[in-house]
Formats: structure tokens, C-alpha cells, sequence
């Protein structure tokens, strides 16, 4: 037998993720469920905040573009959301669609929509 989350379920779920400011961070390793992947360091790399929209069919996408410039030269592979600027806890990751290959001073912008949360079952 199968079991499905319910939809209010799913947006208490997702509601964990947009509860308090989330950032968006970015690795050049996947970041793994035990959050042991390899954060970009250096140059003004800093996570970002991102706001989200409201979440429709048990998904939610961001609300606002969110920028990261300054970069150090890496090969970005992952994000991740995480629930502060230093530290905090890793709540939500995933592969990115490309690989983002940087150099020193390089900017990654994700528009409106491009980060998108959906968890199955509504």
C-alpha cells in the first residue's frame, strides 16, 4: 500500500524551509543528506538570502532573483538552502542544472523561478 503526504502536510513542510530567512547557498560538492559537502569559500562568496512564493501543488519556486558576485574560481556543482548567513542548518539541497564554471570576480545570478522546491505527493 502506498502512502502519500497530505497537501497541508507538504506546506507545513515546506513552511520549515521559508519559517525563518532562508539563504541560498552554493558547493562545489554535493552537499549530502549528513551536510558534509564543500561550501564555496573566498573572494566575497557570501550565501544570499532568497524569498519564496506561495507554494502551489506542494511546490514553491523564488520570489526574487538572487545574485552572488565576487566569486572565487571554483566549479559549482551544488545549493542548498540553509537557515542562516553563517552556520545554521541545512534544510533543503540539490544538484544544480549545469555546472557553474567560475573564475575570480565572476557573478551567478538565478532569476525568478529558477530555484524550485517541490516535494510529491499533493
Amino acid at each position: 500500500m502506498s502512502a502519500f503526504p497530505s497537501t497541508s502536510y507538504i506546506a507545513s513542510i515546506l513552511g520549515l524551509i521559508t519559517g525563518s530567512t532562508p539563504h541560498l547557498s552554493l558547493y562545489t560538492s554535493d552537499p549530502t543528506i549528513a551536510d558534509t559537502g564543500t561550501e564555496v569559500t573566498g573572494g566575497s562568496y557570501a550565501r544570499q538570502p532568497i524569498t519564496f512564493g506561495s507554494i502551489t501543488a506542494g511546490s514553491m519556486s523564488n520570489s526574487g532573483i538572487v545574485t552572488f558576485s565576487g566569486l572565487p574560481t571554483a566549479t559549482i556543482t551544488h545549493y542548498g538552502i540553509r537557515t542562516a548567513v553563517t552556520g545554521g542548518t541545512l534544510r533543503v539541497f540539490g544538484s544544480l542544472s549545469s555546472v557553474g564554471a567560475v573564475i575570480s570576480g565572476d557573478e551567478i545570478t538565478f532569476p525568478i523561478g529558477n530555484i524550485q522546491i517541490s516535494l510529491a505527493g499533493s
